[in-house]
């Protein structure tokens, strides 16, 4: 978790925009989400560039998604958990992976990171969003 000052009061979920699991969880966000409360970028939009780049991630092999709540920075398994959390019940409960240690949650991360696209596939293009959801981008620099 990281202090990213520049985003109180903005939450922000960045997902890679060509894996099939980032994308469903977009989309399932996105359909949970009632609220509102988030708002999103693609890894490879200049904004998620920024954001790889600034944190020092590749900026070319997303092998994290980024939650930004409250002006922290989550990646792997934390962010799900912190998105699970901001969610109306009954899916706060699977932010119970929070607890789990660290080298056990970043081995199940990984595992699945470094092979998403062996396993789920490649998207090639997202699909154009309504203009509902393109409202709900995140757009421009930090």
């Amino acid at each position: 978790m990281t202090n990213t000052p520049q985003f109180s009061g903005r939450d922000l979920i960045v997902f890679d925009g060509s894996c099939v699991p980032c994308s469903g969880f977009f989309r399932f966000m996105l359909r949970h989400d009632r609220a509102g409360r988030f708002s999103f970028a693609t890894a490879q939009s200049p904004l998620g560039q920024q954001l790889y780049r600034d944190l020092g991630l590749p900026s070319d092999d997303f092998e994290t998604n980024l939650v930004i709540v409250y002006g922290q920075l989550h990646q792997r398994l934390d962010a799900f958990a912190v998105a699970m959390r901001a969610l109306p019940r009954p899916w706060p409960v699977l932010s119970l992976c929070r607890f789990l240690p660290r080298r056990l949650k970043d081995a199940l991360y990984f595992a699945i990171a470094r092979n998403r696209y062996r396993l789920f596939g490649r998207q090639d293009s997202c699909p154009l969003p309504s203009p509902q959801i393109r409202a709900r981008f995140a757009a421009g620099k930090l």
